[in-house]
């Protein structure tokens, strides 16, 4: 499944995003998440972990230019092996989500 969420600042994009990616790792699906953006991707991987900081099985990483970024190596075995539930990043992910057990996008 694939889908696009578009909108004007403040008309919920993120939080409809967090919800879906909720119900998509609750179902055994893995989610990539693409940002425009590197701050944006950092903005919304930081979304994510505050708004589920207490599931234990939500794995989430973040694909980006920035040095505190997970690295991409261990993050695309992360992937393949099925470790991550949810990835965000930057145009990085058009690569990487080729890995994705069963992926939808966001």
């Amino acid at each position: 499944m694939t889908a696009s969420i578009c909108g004007d600042v403040g008309f919920g994009k993120t939080e409809v995003a967090v919800r879906a990616a909720f119900k998509a790792v609750m179902d055994g699906k893995q989610l990539a998440v693409l940002a425009p953006t590197t701050v944006l991707a950092q903005q919304h991987f930081e979304v994510f972990r505050q708004r589920m900081p207490r599931l234990p099985r939500l794995r989430n990483r973040m694909l980006s230019r920035f040095p505190f970024a997970i690295g991409t190596e261990e993050s695309i075995a992360a992937f393949t092996q099925g470790g991550v539930d949810i990835v965000i990043g930057t145009h990085r992910l058009i690569r990487a989500t080729s890995y994705l057990k069963t992926s939808l996008w966001w």
